[in-house]
């Protein structure tokens, strides 16, 4: 059986389960403390995306909106991005995060207009310093297997930074990306 047709015919049988359980008083998940990590993200953020072409030389620079909704009953942030990744050309991204109490790490999925298909995140908050650092694997542009590390610093309620470090030719890591966001009011 294909995944396609697995799908179809899972759906309405989980469809079906999910209220007969609720009606028979099975606990349905809850935003925890967790999940209120998810919540400093929510609402519309400017931002300036550097990308780096190689070491020494100058970042590419463009500009982009990101807005963030916190959704499924508030276990999960549901992100859309659009600007562009150089000037002129255009980029639309879409993710979404929540948090994994199996994992007890922060899991993600992005997709965007520059991917051949979907990454996978996970990431780990450490509150005392105001960081979610993880990883994100998927394919780059050519379709190969990618694997990068993320930082998001969280300067202060209303500005963030993420910094995506990519394998460079000698295998050394080094940053391919940085957005600097900044809340709209």
């Amino acid at each position: 059986m294909n995944l396609r047709k697995l799908a179809l015919t899972a759906a309405p049988a989980l469809f079906l389960a999910v209220p007969a359980a609720a009606q028979q008083g099975m606990p349905m998940p809850k935003p925890t403390a967790e999940h209120a990590i998810l919540t400093q993200d929510e609402g519309t953020w400017d931002a300036v995306v550097e990308m780096f072409m190689g070491p020494g030389a100058p970042p590419v620079t463009s500009k982009g909106v990101e807005t963030n909704v916190v959704g499924c009953g508030g276990l999960c942030l549901i992100s859309d991005f659009k600007g562009e990744m150089a000037p002129g050309q255009p980029f639309h991204g879409h993710g979404t995060s929540a948090w994994d109490p199996t994992k007890k790490k922060y899991v993600g999925s992005w997709t965007d207009s520059m991917s051949n298909g979907i990454a996978m995140s996970e990431a780990t908050y450490d509150a005392a310093a105001k960081t979610m650092t993880g990883y994100m694997e998927g394919p780059d542009a050519t379709g190969k297997m990618a694997r990068m590390r993320s930082v998001v610093e969280y300067k202060d309620a209303s500005s963030r930074v993420f910094t995506m470090y990519m394998p460079g030719p000698d295998g050394k890591e080094l940053p391919g990306m940085r957005i600097s966001y900044k809340k709209r009011k």
